[in-house]
């Protein structure tokens, strides 16, 4: 999740909020990519989850990466995350509720860049965690702590949501503390090419949760579903996640996402290097002043900005689009993610196709398929066929768009490698959760303290 955001002065108006969102369009010429991963830390002797503080700690991992450029991002004179910036733009490392470690990649020119990116950034990981005894696994969901195991990142934000989860849901506190997930962020030209990539990513958002089906454990125990980090999306909080029915329906622009973001409970006012508990009012309340707690204080678009990255629907509208529906997994699927959404996306022959294969899909329908992905994934019915066929489709049309675009890397000709292990996947008709159960019921004997040295980076 991020840290404070810097979006600007006082808001005179709506019109301000709508021309925010606005302000992201690009020219193709200038669109990029930036990759999103989330890992969990553990100790190598015990398999217990990393404190924030201590010797083999999360604040341990921070100041140890300090020593390949990164500089660190203070919350009081607590160290709260990292960042680094490159010719292209800003990276940072930060902080998830329960510990878990996240990459915020750079806007990237090429999928190229964006695997080095990642490959670079989990080989100074691992430098560093060999160190202090630790390691990190990729899974969408903690194998084995339970909650009152998982230890509370000290971050200001996170104290407010914590209170305010069980409040709407009754599985917040979880998706906070025990889901990992990776995601791409990815431009727009005009409001007309945002609409339409917003309504091909929220339909196809669960083939994508299919494929990257990866987390098939709970304390210790297979839990009945392949992604069980989409299931607790099901119970979080309806205000603000979910697949945004409006967005399909006529008349969807920037203003129509502004009024929704607008009435959507805020989470913090952040003010003066503090957080303060705003969940009681909408955004368009304290616009308005009717924020009783905070007289006096005047809306700005940092304030904005800030809102609406508390805001979790399945494809998320900032100055740029999030993908938002895969498990966290192992490195060569960090990859893949984003080589999907790139080659449905960032050419128009391949975002023509991707919407014709699901323009015609009703709201139940896809509801139903978010509902029902999490327990069955590939073998979920659909139509008359499964999402595994759904998703070969999908592949096929994301491959012809990464040829498409054709941008050459040292060894590949274009990106379309990157979807190698969709292709596997989709060739065995297996996911990454079903393998893993499959070693849990053999080789495993039971126990799911194998996938600690078997499956982390």
């Amino acid at each position: 999740m991020s840290v404070p955001q810097s979006g600007g002065g006082l808001i005179e108006s709506r019109d301000a909020l709508v021309a925010f969102l606005a302000d992201g369009c690009k020219p193709p010429a200038r669109w990029r990519i930036g990759t999103e991963h989330e890992k969990f830390g553990f100790h190598r002797a015990d398999l217990t989850p990393l404190p924030y503080a201590g010797p083999g700690g999360i604040e341990a991992m921070l100041k140890g990466l300090m020593r390949f450029g990164w500089e660190g991002v203070y919350e009081g004179e607590t160290l709260i995350g990292l960042t680094q910036t490159g010719p292209l733009g800003t990276a940072s490392v930060s902080l998830e509720p329960g510990g878990q470690f996240e990459l915020s990649g750079a806007p990237l020119s090429s999928l190229h860049e964006t695997c080095h990116e990642v490959n670079t950034h989990l080989a100074q990981v691992a430098t560093v965690a060999d160190e202090i005894g630790v390691g990190f696994l990729g899974l969408g969901f903690s194998p084995k702590w339970t909650l009152a195991e998982t230890p509370v990142m000290p971050k200001g934000r996170y104290a407010i949501m914590r209170n305010y989860m069980p409040k709407v849901g009754t599985m917040g506190l979880d998706m906070m503390f025990r889901t990992c997930t990776v995601q791409v962020n990815l431009d727009f030209s005009d409001e007309a090419d945002m609409i339409k990539k917003m309504r091909v990513g929220l339909a196809l958002q669960p083939i994508a949760t299919a494929l990257f089906a990866n987390s098939p454990f709970t304390e210790g125990k297979p839990n009945g579903y392949l992604s069980y980090r989409a299931r607790v999306w099901h119970d979080v909080d309806k205000d603000r996640s979910g697949l945004l029915p409006f967005v399909f329906e006529d008349g969807f622009s920037f203003e129509r996402y502004v009024d929704y973001a607008l009435d959507v409970p805020m989470y913090f006012l952040y003010r003066s290097g503090r957080y303060i508990d705003m969940t009681r009012y909408t955004f368009r309340q304290f616009m308005a002043g009717e924020a009783g707690d905070v007289k006096g204080e005047r809306a700005t678009l940092s304030d904005w900005a800030d809102h609406l990255t508390t805001i979790f629907p399945d494809v998320r509208l900032k100055k740029f689009i999030e993908m938002r529906g895969a498990d966290g997994g192992p490195w060569r699927r960090l990859c893949a993610l984003p080589a999907l959404w790139v080659g449905l996306l960032y050419d128009t022959s391949a975002l023509d196709a991707a919407w014709d294969l699901v323009k015609d899909w009703t709201s139940e329908e896809r509801e139903a398929l978010r509902l029902a992905v999490p327990k069955t994934a590939l073998r979920t019915p659909f139509r008359g066929r499964t999402v595994r066929d759904v998703a070969r489709e999908v592949v096929q049309i994301a491959l012809a768009g990464l040829k498409a675009r054709a941008i050459r890397g040292r060894i590949d000709r274009d990106e379309s490698p990157y979807l190698d292990e969709l292709v596997a996947i989709l060739e065995s008709g297996e996911t990454a959760a079903e393998e893993l159960l499959a070693r849990y019921r053999g080789s495993w004997e039971g126990s799911v303290d194998p996938v600690f040295a078997e499956y982390a980076y």
